[in-house]
């Protein structure tokens, strides 16, 4: 199921998906994370799709968690399927080899900080208050545990999970889970001026790079030092390599060809 609840947009060499339902928070339904799902595959469909931004429209709120609006619907399911679709949307994006960045204009709860873990990088206005509040509803952020668990450190994911209490965005930052927190005036510069630093580097390094640390995230340093000492070998056979190179030794910008 989707519909206008997600609007996503081309903007250069940057793929936008706006959670567009700010009268409701931009709360998750089907449509919404259907919507999101899309984007994600339509920006590794097109090839000129360097980075992808997920934020929500409007400024009260980036994503205020599940739609409560329909008691006991959010958290319905269908149990013959093994799958949540919330789950899948998770794992699509943890198989991502374009990278994302999360802009966060306003309140960011429950559901919505699974879809700000799954990004590679986040932004923030200094007015967003963050929170896990499932508890305070009788549930539990289980499936955004798998992502925050990798970030934030264990206390702090304990007392916001345990407690449901909100902190703001300078907590966000020192537990890990913002790269930058700024005025809300100077939110869409600094996540212009981050997109920036993505597109001019190169394409196959970043692809493989986030296929890699994806790869090691759960081996050991034995195993992952193996695995990518093969990786760096492999990585010096593309064009991108080969160009990088030569146009270091040129004293130019390279012109990557993206293989």
């Amino acid at each position: 199921m989707i519909d206008n609840s997600v609007i996503l947009e081309k903007r250069g060499q940057a793929f936008w998906i706006t959670i567009n339902r700010p009268e409701k928070r931009n709360a998750l339904n089907a449509g919404v994370i259907a919507g999101i799902a899309k984007g994600y595959r339509d920006a590794h469909d097109d090839k000129d799709v360097r980075v992808i931004v997920l934020t929500g429209a409007g400024d009260k709120a980036f994503c205020a968690g599940a739609d409560l609006q329909n008691s006991g619907a959010a958290f319905s399911m269908d149990y013959s399927r093994p799958n949540v679709d919330y789950a899948d949307l998770l794992r699509l994006s943890q198989n991502s080899t374009k990278p994302a960045i999360a802009r966060v204009g306003g309140v960011c709860m429950a559901g919505g900080m699974g879809l700000l873990c799954m990004t590679d990088m986040a932004v923030a206005s200094d007015h967003v208050i963050f929170g896990l509040p499932e508890v305070k509803v009788g549930v539990f952020p289980m499936q955004v545990m798998s992502l925050l668990q990798s970030i934030a450190p264990p206390r702090l994911v304990n007392e916001w999970a345990l407690t449901g209490e909100p902190f703001d965005a300078k907590a966000a930052q020192a537990a890990g889970l913002l790269n930058y927190v700024v005025p809300v005036a100077e939110l869409d510069a600094k996540v212009d001026w981050l997109i920036g630093r993505i597109v001019d580097k190169s394409p196959t390094a970043i692809r493989r790079g986030k296929y890699a640390m994806r790869a090691i995230a759960a081996m050991s340093f034995d195993e992952s030092i193996a695995y990518t000492e093969s990786q760096i070998a492999l990585l010096a056979m593309t064009e991108d390599a080969k160009e990088g190179l030569k146009a270091f030794g040129e004293k130019r910008k390279p012109s990557w060809p993206g293989r």
